[in-house]
């Protein structure tokens, strides 16, 4: 069975820590299990992060992955500072929009072919 999450990416910067995650197919509870310690641990401490998303073929979320999204985004409201999402369908840039009630985040999308300019927009300075 495939996962959804593909891969888990640090860069220290002098605008932050900033976390590239890549997600292929449908993503499990199973794979938010796997990535959000990671990710939380670096979030320790009072340094905010900055989170880029590239979603290649994606499927979306099982329901219990979706649940763990929803408990992630309440306990972070507030410790992510950037949040790009790089997406292949027109259903994710909608899905972009939705998140921004989630997340006190500057959220911007991109697509596939801009991706680029995601990784530029995520390192800039304010």
């Amino acid at each position: 069975m495939p996962i959804g999450f593909d891969e888990i990416q640090l860069e220290k910067l002098p605008v932050g820590k900033i976390v590239a995650l890549k997600f292929r197919g449908k993503v499990s509870k199973a794979d938010y299990e796997e990535f959000v310690p990671q990710i939380e641990y670096l979030m320790k401490g009072d340094a905010k992060i900055r989170l880029l998303i590239e979603l290649h073929d994606f499927e979306g979320w099982t329901a219990g992955a979706m649940w763990e999204d929803t408990k992630f985004a309440a306990r972070h409201f507030n410790d992510i500072e950037r949040l790009a999402v790089v997406g292949e369908a027109r259903w994710e840039r909608s899905m972009t929009t939705f998140i921004k009630a989630f997340t006190m985040a500057a959220v911007k999308y991109f697509d596939m072919q801009n991706v680029d300019q995601a990784h530029q927009w995520i390192r800039e300075k304010e």
